[in-house]
């Protein structure tokens, strides 16, 4: 049976839906087709990326509004619930809009770990950069 010269098939589904009507799409439809899936929202992983997304948001929402929002440690536990929220929401839109299908140059699996690298790295420029300015400033003479 042929399905066309531009239509790809995958066996591997985008949750952990289980049951024996996971993966099943409208009436007349496969799951492969149309814009959005709409059946990922309804996943385990789904799910928990949403709730993250939330925990992160009335994270910001609390430290911002919080009379010490000056501190600088504040300040880098704002950039990080951001730069996290932002993340997930990337990779939420990603499987829903079923972009890991047409960016195929990309091994999704592994690119996790590039946020982790570029997290890790500038993390280490940001500590590095505030212990040599504390240790520049403590260093003056008395």
């Amino acid at each position: 049976m042929s399905h066309g010269a531009g239509l790809v098939r995958t066996t591997c589904s985008s949750g952990s839906s289980f049951g024996p009507r996971a993966g099943a799409g409208q009436r007349g439809t496969s799951p492969s087709e149309g814009l959005l899936d709409q059946v990922y929202p309804r996943t385990q992983g789904a799910v928990l990326k949403v709730a993250q997304m939330v925990t992160l948001l009335i994270a910001f929402v609390c430290v911002r509004s919080s009379p010490w929002s000056g501190h600088s440690a504040f300040r880098y536990f704002e950039v990080v619930t951001i730069c996290n929220l932002i993340m997930i929401l990337a990779f939420y839109l990603v499987h829903l809009f079923r972009l890991y299908r047409m960016l195929t140059c990309i091994s999704w699996p592994l690119s996790i770990f590039g946020f982790v690298a570029t997290f890790l790295c500038l993390a280490s420029v940001w500590l590095s950069y505030k212990i040599s300015c504390v240790t520049q400033s403590t260093d003056a003479p008395v």
